[in-house]
């Protein structure tokens, strides 16, 4: 199945060469998780603070557990601190 993953602010340097628009599309297997399409990004855990599928949030504790439907979108954006 094809998801789409966008990496916000520093992820988007995880992102493949090429990639336009902080996204890229991916193949994934139809019974794949929130990890399991993270896991080729090799993205630092800590970094990973906001995860959310199609714009609903899910929590570190449910990504492995959570599974993509064809067509979803996966956003990811690390911790910001601002003031």
């Amino acid at each position: 199945m094809r998801v789409t993953v966008k990496l916000y602010a520093t992820l988007g340097d995880y992102l493949p060469a090429g990639s336009r628009n902080n996204r890229v599309e991916v193949e994934a297997a139809e019974d794949a998780s929130v990890s399991m399409v993270l896991a080729p990004f090799a993205l630092p855990p800590r970094l990973t603070h906001l995860v959310l599928i199609n714009g609903v949030f899910v929590p570190p504790e449910e990504r492995a557990t959570s599974f993509l439907k064809e067509g979803d979108t996966l956003a990811v954006w690390p911790p910001i601190a601002g003031g």
